[in-house]
């Protein structure tokens, strides 16, 4: 585990959640268009505030880094759910 890895896998599971934002909102158009631009939202401020946590000078970086990946995994499954829940509004 060293900072390129880290810094790969947020560059990749955050721009997938954008990605698959983007598909649900241009091909749902029952999904409220604010809604999925919000989550946009939050995904780029989670983004921030990870790449910013892991440029952070630590003692231990072996626990800084599977802190962070914890991190990644359990804040994006949370824009998922949130993604999930919108696309179930819309299909009521």
């Amino acid at each position: 585990m060293n900072l390129r890895d880290i810094k790969k896998d947020i560059e990749y599971v955050l721009g997938a959640f954008l990605e698959d934002c983007s598909v649900v909102a241009s091909s749902n158009s029952k999904v409220a268009e604010g809604t999925v631009s919000e989550l946009m939202e939050e995904a780029v401020v989670l983004y921030n505030e990870l790449r910013d946590k892991v440029n952070a000078k630590v003692d231990n970086k072996k626990a800084h880094y599977t802190e962070l990946r914890k991190e990644i995994v359990s804040r994006t499954d949370a824009l998922y759910e949130k993604l999930s829940a919108a696309v179930k509004d819309a299909v009521k």
